[in-house]
């Protein structure tokens, strides 16, 4: 029996799992909810593959889940999280549903599919005793993705470090369902501008308007933004002063920038830190820096590409394409550790974080086999 064969044939299994998983809300910032679908998670993936599954403690948001198969020497890493932007109460108010070949509900498409995807595609190897010999597969769970992943990274650059590839669960390019080789990195700046205040009536010429310098700012920032680099910069957030009969001591203002290239990152990273007031008696504070570098594509990760497109020719009957995206996701972290990193594995569907988010069925075991064949072949 082919892999995608035996998936098909257990795909009623699949979306009972599925049905639970939408139905467990598991918003990033609730430690209990977390905890609670993280150690399901574990379960359902010694249940399905018979591995291993360890939930490493964390303090501040629900526990990490690391799922382990096979015990060979050249390690695989499979990314994903359980983690969604919803808040407690989502699930019940829209609850997972079926119709017209797609599924719906909150978290379906970014990213339970995916993960219960991956953990059928691993159960599909041991089933029929494809699993490779000389492999080990790491399934990496983090609770705290949708908001920067800042206490999983560690774990994931970890267990990066030590793998020859990584596959990641974030869902594809839409419409076509292309992989993704690479994606922006990103960076997030505050400046903090002070001013003098004065009455902007009695004594106007007396203040000098943190306003005004940070108006500037704004100006020279939006003008880095290099569309044939692919370099943007987007302030995003400005407040500042109290009244409008005062001259405003004190704004800021939030920044996003994104980057293709470490190169471009660390250039753009000495442009902010080197913020000069342009009205006098102004001062400028930069905080803050790159939170994600860029996931660059390199000839390692094309070769992982051309791999997964072959496959899709030859024995999916597919013809699959690559992408990139200002997106990021936990594969930035992977990609910089020098790991050849393929991304968009997850479900097909669309309309992510969005009360409409959907995924298509008919594409479950295609996805899935294609990860399996993967495994198999990296």
């Amino acid at each position: 029996m082919s892999i995608q064969t035996y998936l098909q044939h257990n795909l009623n299994h699949f979306l009972q799992l599925l049905e639970e998983a939408v139905n467990m809300d598991s918003p990033s910032r609730d430690k209990q909810l977390g905890d609670r679908m993280a150690g399901w998670f574990a379960l359902q993936f010694q249940r399905l593959t018979g591995g291993r599954a360890e939930l490493i403690p964390n303090a501040t948001y629900g526990d990490q889940v690391r799922c382990t198969l096979g015990d060979g020497e050249k390690q695989i890493l499979i990314i994903g999280h359980y983690d969604t932007v919803w808040l407690e109460g989502e699930a019940a108010r829209r609850p997972f549903s079926m119709q017209d070949g797609k599924a719906y509900g909150p978290g379906v498409y970014d990213m339970k599919a995916g993960v219960l995807q991956a953990m059928f595609a691993l159960r599909a190897l041991v089933k029929l005793d494809r699993l490779p010999k000389d492999k080990k597969i790491v399934l990496l769970l983090n609770s705290d993705e949708e908001i920067g992943s800042p206490t999983s990274r560690w774990l994931v650059e970890e267990e990066a470090s030590r793998s020859v590839a990584s596959f990641v669960l974030e869902p594809p390019t839409e419409p076509g369902g292309a992989l993704k080789t690479w994606r922006k990195g990103s960076a997030h700046y505050t400046l903090a501008i002070h001013g003098k205040s004065a009455h902007a009536g009695v004594d106007h010429q007396k203040g000098v308007s943190a306003i005004e310098e940070l108006a500037r700012q704004v100006q020279f920032l939006h003008s880095l933004t290099d569309y044939e680099k692919g370099t943007t910069v987007n302030v995003g957030i400005v407040k500042g002063g109290i009244g409008a009969n005062v001259v405003a001591d004190y704004a800021e203002a939030e920044v996003d920038i994104r980057v293709v290239s470490m190169d471009e990152a660390q250039r753009i990273e000495k442009v902010m830190q080197g913020r000069e007031p342009m009205l006098a008696g102004t001062s400028i504070h930069v905080s803050g820096g790159i939170r994600r570098p860029p996931m660059e594509r390199t000839e390692e990760t094309g070769a992982l590409f051309s791999l997964a497109q072959s496959i899709s020719i030859n024995e999916l009957g597919m013809h699959l394409e690559e992408s990139g995206t200002g997106g990021v996701s936990d594969g930035n972290f992977a990609a910089a550790c020098g790991v050849p990193t393929l991304d968009g594995l997850g479900t097909k569907g669309g309309l992510a974080h969005s009360p409409k988010e959907w995924i298509e069925l008919g594409e479950i075991s295609t996805r899935a086999t294609l990860l399996a064949r993967l495994i198999e072949e990296v």
